[in-house]
């Protein structure tokens, strides 16, 4: 699924990530945790394909192709789907037009019609019920007056109507309530399947709760110093980071 080589990335002229490696296999959820400042958001950002992050070195293959050389508009019909850590309001724009089109846009990339009215609007209802976000939310422009838990909900839904191949939720807990949380990880679980995977950008263990990944990886000054299953986030969270950054500084 995607395969990340010896990669190294700069934002404004500092180097951020320092030789980043990865694969990640159909199907599997692999969780990027780590301290303030150690690359995780950016390497969130340089997958899905953000101009300002400037890939300096090393490669990135998904499915089977070069990622780098992708405008990031090609990268998300190809199925690659970022969950922001600040999702943006957009005023004027109704939500549900911005999801149509988005499905769309979509389904004319792989070839298929694009949906009827109607039955766009069945799936709208149905996965705005699975991810249990208030029908008077996404009534509104997209993210507009929305909580930071309310926009988190209206990405859920928005990761439920694309379906895609490869999901990267950058910080998706941040600032969430327990029930928020709990709707995140009921979404990401509910949408496992064989052909689709996951990476999980996270600060704490305690979206891994309610998630349990395959895999967790510790990135430190932009580099995976430790990779392990589930309980590595568990030892993360009885000791902090600071064993990490002491074996990256000796």
């Amino acid at each position: 699924m995607l395969e990340v080589s010896n990669l190294h990335a700069s934002v404004s002229g500092v180097e951020i990530l320092k030789g980043l490696s990865i694969a990640v296999n159909p199907g599997e959820v692999h969780a990027i945790m780590g301290p303030n400042g150690s690359g995780k958001s950016t390497f969130a950002n340089v997958l899905a394909g953000r101009p300002q992050y400037i890939v300096d070195s090393g490669s990135v293959k998904y499915l089977g192709e070069d990622l780098l050389t992708k405008m990031p508009d090609v990268r998300a019909k190809d199925g690659i789907f970022l969950a922001f850590q600040y999702p943006a309001e957009l005023p004027g724009v109704r939500f549900w037009q911005f999801m149509k089109a988005a499905v769309d846009a979509k389904r004319r990339y792989a070839g298929e019609k694009e949906m009827a009215v109607r039955e766009f609007d069945d799936l709208w209802k149905e996965k705005a019920a699975q991810v249990n976000i208030p029908s008077e939310l996404i009534s509104r422009s997209v993210n507009e007056g929305f909580s930071g838990g309310e926009k988190k909900r209206a990405e859920m839904l928005q990761l439920a109507l694309l379906e895609p191949k490869l999901a990267i939720l950058d910080e998706t807990d941040s600032g969430l309530d327990v029930d928020a949380l709990r709707t995140v990880a009921t979404s990401v679980n509910e949408m496992r399947h064989p052909d689709r995977s996951f990476l999980v950008v996270t600060h704490y263990q305690r979206l891994l709760n309610h998630l349990t990944p395959d895999f967790v990886h510790i990135l430190v000054d932009g580099q995976i110093v430790e990779s392990g299953g589930a309980d590595l986030a568990l030892q993360v969270e009885e000791s902090g980071y600071d064993q990490f950054i002491k074996a990256t500084a000796s």
